[in-house]
C-alpha cells in the first residue's frame, strides 16, 4: 500500500481561504482523523485528499505520483470517497447500488463473477444483506449511510476517505462501523481517513488525529495528544478536562473559555 500526502495545500472559496499551507502524511494500515470546528476545512481538505478539489497551491500525492495526474477511473479504483451528505436520487434495490461501487474496475462485459463476490462482501461488512432487495429510497437515514458505505467499500479500495461517517447511526451502528474501519485498516492494510465532530469517537478509534483551525495544522498526532485540553481550548474555544475512563480516554466540555 502507498501513502497518501498533502503538501502545502491553499484553498480559497469565495473570499474565505479555507485552507492555508495545509501538509500532512497519511500511511496506509492506520485510521485518521481530521478533527477541528465547523469551518476549519476539513471536508475541503479530504475533497483535496479524494483528487475531486485542485488545490490552488500545493500537491496531494499517493506514493510518489500526482493525484491529478491519474485517470478518474485509475483514481477511483485507488481511494473511494463518501461525502458527508450523499443523495440517492433514483428508485434502485440495495444489491443493485452497491454494485455501483465495482464500476472502476468493470469491463466492457459489466459486473463477472469477482465483482459480485466483492459486492457481496462489502454488503456483509457493511451489515446490509438483510435489506438487498429493498428499494434504497424506503430505507432510513442510517440505513441508507450503510448502504452507501457498503458502495465503497465494493471498490475494494486502497484508501477510504468518509466525511463525518457515523453521522445519522445510533450508538450500536456506530461501534459496528468503528469496528469495521479498524479491520480494515489492520487486517487490509487500507488506509482510512474520515472526519469527525465527535470527540470522544475520535479518542476511542484513531490511530492519529489532525486537528484543523482557520485552515491550518493546529495539531497532528495520537489522539491523547492531539485533542488535550490547550489545543481544545484554542481549536473549539472550550474548557475541557480529560481522564482514562473504563472504555479509554474520556474528555468532558466544560463550558466556553474564558476571553483573554
Amino acid at each position: 500500500m502507498t501513502g497518501l500526502e498533502v503538501s502545502d495545500a491553499h484553498v480559497r472559496l469565495g473570499d474565505k481561504q479555507v485552507l492555508a499551507g495545509v501538509s500532512a502524511t497519511f500511511r496506509p494500515g492506520e485510521i485518521t482523523t481530521i478533527a477541528g470546528p465547523n469551518g476549519a476545512g476539513k471536508s475541503t481538505l479530504l475533497t483535496a485528499l479524494a483528487g475531486l478539489r485542485h488545490p490552488d497551491r500545493g500537491r496531494v500525492l499517493i506514493g510518489n505520483e500526482d493525484i491529478f495526474g491519474l485517470a478518474p477511473r485509475a483514481r477511483a479504483r485507488r481511494i473511494a470517497y463518501l461525502p458527508q451528505l450523499p443523495e440517492i436520487a433514483w428508485a434502485v434495490d440495495v444489491r443493485t447500488l452497491v454494485g455501483l461501487g465495482r464500476i472502476p474496475h468493470v469491463g466492457a462485459r459489466g459486473l463477472g463473477a469477482d465483482d459480485d463476490a466483492a459486492v457481496t462482501r462489502a454488503m456483509a461488512s457493511a451489515g446490509i444483506e438483510s435489506f438487498a432487495d429493498r428499494d434504497v429510497t424506503t430505507l432510513s437515514g442510517g440505513e441508507r449511510a450503510r448502504v452507501l458505505l457498503a458502495r465503497a467499500l465494493a471498490g475494494e479500495p486502497q484508501w477510504l476517505l468518509a466525511d463525518e461517517p457515523l453521522t445519522g447511526l445510533d450508538p450500536g451502528y456506530q461501534l459496528e462501523v468503528a469496528a469495521l474501519f479498524r479491520k480494515l485498516a489492520a487486517d487490509q492494510g487500507c488506509g482510512v481517513v474520515i472526519t469527525l465532530h465527535d470527540l470522544h469517537m475520535a479518542l476511542r478509534i484513531s490511530d492519529r488525529v489532525v486537528v484543523l483551525a482557520e485552515g491550518r495544522v493546529l495539531a497532528d498526532g495520537p489522539p491523547a495528544t492531539a485533542l488535550a485540553p490547550d489545543i481544545l481550548a484554542e481549536a473549539y474555544g472550550v474548557e475541557t478536562r480529560a481522564w482514562d475512563g473504563e472504555a479509554g480516554r474520556v474528555i468532558e466540555i466544560i463550558g466556553r473559555r474564558a476571553a483573554p
